[in-house]
């Protein structure tokens, strides 16, 4: 899945730069909704984020590029690739800004582990 954000300035911290909290929030809510769009019907939870590493700093008016793919499934978990991309629209490049691996489990009503739906 290619999903696309632009950096606003109320998401800057104090020196102008992308607040590295706005990404990881993208990168969660992105990564989730490839999940449960792959995985309708599940109750998909985030449990874990391999690491946190940003590889570089992102300005005002960028547009980012997350892609987000299925990297393993287990019984009741998936894990998900994420890398983001900054793309600057006056110059047309585009870098590798930050990339993770993130895992859901699905749960029931009460917030149990349970088997994600055969599909």
């Amino acid at each position: 899945m290619e999903s696309f954000k632009v950096v606003r300035p109320e998401h800057l911290n104090h020196y102008g730069d992308l607040f590295g909290g706005f990404l990881l929030k993208w990168v969660d809510e992105i990564a989730w909704i490839a999940a449960s769009r792959d995985h309708p019907g599940s109750r998909l939870v985030t449990v874990a984020m391999d690491s946190v590493e940003f590889h570089r700093s992102v300005r005002q008016g960028a547009v980012l590029r997350f892609t987000s793919s299925k990297r393993s499934q287990g019984r009741t978990s998936l894990t998900y690739a994420v890398e983001v991309f900054a793309e600057h629209l006056g110059s047309g490049e585009q870098e590798s800004i930050f990339s993770t691996c993130m895992t859901f489990v699905n749960v029931d009503a009460e917030g149990r582990k349970t088997a994600l739906p055969e599909g």
